[in-house]
């Protein structure tokens, strides 16, 4: 219908669910021109999906200065867990030290409303059915005859992802060996509350808004293939409980399974992916929604920068290098606990011992520090323990005012936090791409897990909160991080 018209920007991103809106505020940040592509005429979410946001996620929105409207809306839990046991963040050196029960219907919602203020241009009602890509560009056709051109093409549309499909991306890993039927319930009778086990998995009922019950069976035999009914629903609350509880009907009713496979290449040319289009896994832990959000954050300045010509486009190979190894680890850490939820005496005997474990309060810290995101640590090389990791959001006196770390990190900048003695570091050549900011700080340095460490006297932040240099009293080094990862000096 409208083959012979073709709209430009500067990046498409196909899928406008959390990682895809993420993806789009970050570039918007970052001026740079960009549309999404979304399937869903309005936002609304099918279900509950996800329930939550972990503390480095909310570390994240914390860094744009859009935290408030998420905790405003939802509630600060105690929701890291591995294996079932329960572990505390709350004596971690970390602003939000919990986690937030906000599920997935309202983040969007939060989410698009802030991208909508960026005034981000959505398709809404079509999807990318195909794309070709030159040396130039891509050229993204959409389901509804329209062609967007675009520099590069950000594939953010789920686990069975056409994008990834078309650009031949393979997609290892593991088949399904447990699936579970999800849906929220109107039923008569009263719901037998909690969560159970057997030998072959775990299964629950909880209550709802509006009187609603929220249902996980395991199913008797792996699902992959028709699209759940609510008969097979009855049947699987009978095998399970002896009883359908007079269920009447469902507001929501899909499948999930613990299939855990990942993108070998997260790069293709001009085309990438990012969140569920990269790595699919069981959704115990709760990782998904948070490694999307996160690759965005991570790819969202890296791919502004190459699309402004600021950087080289090899700078987009470090999203794969330091993206890829937490996702993988991400899914064995699912897969280990897909394991953990069966119910046999020799896994009984395991969760008990792993309970064991994670009450002594260093496995606790290390696997709260992993399965919240506050202990993602990209290898930059030898050096500072800070080197790599998350900047802590510390309290700074600057020539403004007080300032925390994360206000300086709000526009998606860098940042070359100076804390020395004046004009003793110059970045004069990079002043048109990193702030420099003198300030004082005289408490105490703390990471998650590491605990306290030398108080650095100058660190180079990247746009997403992670520490790209750090300076011991001298610029040593300085330079070639710029240069890395802010392209040569601006000639003079």
């Amino acid at each position: 219908m409208h083959a012979d018209v073709m709209t430009q920007h500067a990046v498409v991103i196909a899928g406008g669910g959390p990682t895809g809106l993420m993806l789009a505020a970050e570039l918007t940040l970052a001026q740079v021109d960009v549309a999404i592509v979304e399937r869903r005429a309005s936002q609304e979410v099918a279900g509950s999906r996800s329930r939550g946001l972990h503390a480095r996620s909310l570390e994240v929105l914390d860094q744009r200065g859009v935290v408030e409207r998420f905790v405003s809306q939802g509630k600060a839990v105690q929701n890291v867990s591995f294996g079932q046991v329960l572990l505390d963040l709350s004596d971690f050196p970390t602003r939000h030290n919990h986690g937030l029960a906000l599920l997935q219907e309202h983040f969007e919602r939060i989410l698009a409303e802030w991208v909508s203020e960026l005034a981000v241009p959505i398709y809404r009602g079509c999807e990318v059915t195909g794309f070709a890509q030159d040396d130039t560009g891509v050229n993204v056709e959409l389901s509804d005859g329209r062609v967007l051109r675009a520099e590069y093409l950000v594939g953010c549309d789920g686990g069975r992802s056409l994008v990834r499909k078309a650009a031949g991306i393979g997609f290892p890993g593991w088949d399904a060996s447990v699936s579970y039927l999800i849906a929220e319930v109107e039923m008569t009778g009263a719901p037998a509350f909690g969560i159970r086990r057997d030998e072959k998995g775990t299964y629950a009922m909880g209550p709802l808004e509006d009187g609603r019950v929220g249902v996980v069976l395991r199913e008797e035999q792996v699902g992959t293939g028709d699209a759940p009914t609510l008969e097979g629903l009855r049947e699987g609350l009978v095998a399970l409980y002896g009883t359908d509880y007079g269920l009447r009907g469902a507001t929501y009713l899909s499948r999930f399974s613990d299939m855990t496979r990942q993108a070998a290449s997260y790069r293709d040319r001009r085309v990438l992916l990012a969140g569920d289009a990269a790595h699919v896994h069981s959704p115990m832990g709760g990782q998904g929604l948070n490694l999307g959000v996160q690759d965005a954050v991570n790819l969202g300045w890296k791919l502004a920068q190459v699309v402004r010509g600021v950087s080289p486009e090899t700078l987009l190979d470090t999203y794969q290098a330091e993206r890829h190894p937490v996702a993988a680890r991400a899914l064995r850490k699912t897969m280990a606990q897909t394991a953990l939820s069966r119910g046999d005496a020799r896994m009984d005997a395991v969760r008990e011992t792993l309970s064991e474990l994670l009450r002594m309060d260093g496995p606790r810290k290390q696997y709260a520090a992993m399965m919240s995101g506050l202990d993602v640590h990209y290898d930059l090389g030898n050096g500072h323990p800070l080197l790599g990791r998350r900047m802590p959001d510390l309290d700074l006196v600057t020539a403004d005012g007080p300032r925390r770390v994360f206000h300086l990190l709000h526009d998606a900048r860098p940042v070359l936090l100076d804390l020395g003695e004046p004009g003793t570091l110059d970045v004069t050549p990079w002043a048109d791409r990193v702030r420099r900011v003198a300030a004082r700080y005289t408490g105490a340095w703390e990471l998650p897990v590491l605990g306290a460490v030398t108080a650095p006297v100058a660190v180079l932040i990247r746009p997403d909160g992670h520490v790209a240099w750090v300076g011991e009293g001298t610029d040593q080094g300085l330079r070639e991080a710029l240069t890395r990862w802010f392209a040569p000096p601006r000639a003079a």
